[in-house]
């Protein structure tokens, strides 16, 4: 039922409340999933625990990331994506005040788990919502893209500066009150999409053939596990990667540096947003992932404060690629599907998130950061292989499309 609050607004602000508050959830997603990472060095210290012993804690809470996003998003389309997003504000807030008030490691597990099944809502259902609302689908999720990316930047340093000031439970505490209160401000000043299911598009932008559309899915399989392992092992690995390189700085410093290598592909996803507006977006996927490979290959060789630079140049192609990505499916899937093929997409790059923190300690303990990234670097040439092979397929259908049609 829609309050009476939005039944006084016109159409326009309706939809710019919508994609607003999405926007917003998805900062709020990629933020609360990255507060563990850093509250994990403070338990280092805290508890007196290796690194690879307590980010095991947090595998659960990964693996749900991915693996509910299926549901999610089949629940969205057949049900109702609003609710599902006020599903996803307030059960993000009280997981993370469970998460605060844990007694023991046990129960910090179980609330960083149940976290990451109701994290699991935003990407399927939250950026389906977005293409449907948008006017200018390159920019609006250009722009969408980079509230993700502030949430990640800002999740490093926020956290760091709570948990020095206030402690480890601090950090979990203050996010959870501020997402209760946005789920309660969604379900007020939001729209319900319930009855808009039945005027949903049955029909994609641009149509593949059969056996083309079979070999991209297969291919984005390909790229969604790629580029879930890339993903989350730099942005996971980050604030101890710059931790162990760059010496004798305090944790609120490693926030601090994380929070603006990730500001750079804030920076990045603006930019590209403007691209495929202008060039095709799916040879743009293809460069990003050659880009986000040489970069990272970079970062295994970086050192010192030349590490910057070579986590600046692979982050901002990291989620140059993400934005890419969700423009080329919506470009390709029809609406009254998108929720359930983003799950699809999500649920495999986010599944891989377990697998990134397993990879992580298991690398990290037998080799270092320069086992971690090596393999991270074999990774990313796959997503090259995965983008390249996209390219070429949908490439002579993209060029059909553009090409003078014949007078009848």
């Amino acid at each position: 039922m829609t309050s009476p609050i939005v039944q006084t607004f016109g159409d326009e602000t309706r939809r710019r409340l919508t994609i607003g508050f999405n926007n917003l959830a998805h900062g709020v997603d990629h933020y609360v999933m990255l507060i563990f990472p850093t509250v994990v060095i403070g338990l280092e210290a805290v508890y007196g625990r290796p690194y690879s012993e307590l980010l095991v804690l947090g595998t659960a809470s990964f693996f749900a990331f991915g693996i509910f996003s299926l549901p999610a998003g089949w629940l969205a389309d057949r049900w109702s994506r609003r609710y599902m997003m006020v599903a996803f504000y307030i059960g993000c807030g009280l997981s993370l005040a469970a998460a605060a008030l844990s007694p023991n490691f046990i129960m910090l597990a179980v609330a960083l788990f149940a976290l990451g099944v109701f994290a699991s809502i935003y990407h399927p259902v939250g950026t389906a919502i977005v293409v449907a609302a948008a006017t200018n689908r390159g920019r609006t999720l250009a722009f969408n893209g980079v509230c993700g990316n502030l949430g990640v930047s800002l999740a490093a340093g926020i956290t760091a500066v709570l948990t020095a000031w206030v402690g480890w439970r601090g950090a979990f505490l203050v996010p959870a009150v501020l997402c209760v209160a946005a789920g309660v401000a969604y379900l007020i000043l939001v729209p319900d999409d319930r009855q808009q299911k039945a005027g949903r598009s049955a029909a994609p932008d641009v149509r593949l053939s059969m056996g083309v559309m079979v070999t991209v899915f297969a291919l984005f399989i390909l790229i969604g596990t790629t580029a879930g392992l890339v993903f989350n092992t730099l942005t996971i690995a980050l604030p101890k990667l710059i931790d162990e390189r760059i010496s004798g700085i305090s944790l609120v410093e490693i926030g601090s540096i994380a929070t603006a290598v990730f500001l750079c592909g804030a920076v990045a996803q603006l930019a590209v947003g403007r691209i495929i507006e202008r060039y095709p977006a799916h040879l743009v996927f293809a460069f990003t992932g050659l880009m986000q490979f040489i970069g990272i290959v970079w970062v295994v060789y970086a050192t010192g404060y030349a590490l910057l630079a070579a986590l600046a140049f692979s982050i901002a192609f990291i989620y140059a690629q993400v934005t890419v990505n969700d423009f080329v499916i919506a470009r390709y899937t029809a609406d009254a599907w998108r929720a359930r093929v983003y799950a699809v997409r999500y649920f495999i790059t986010y599944l891989i998130s377990g697998a990134a923190i397993s990879m992580i300690a298991f690398l990290h303990s037998r080799g270092g950061f320069g086992l971690v990234l090596g393999v991270t670097a074999i990774i990313a040439f796959g997503f090259v292989v995965g983008t390249a092979g996209v390219a070429i397929l949908v490439n002579g259908v993209e060029r059909d499309l553009k090409a003078p049609q014949p007078a009848e």
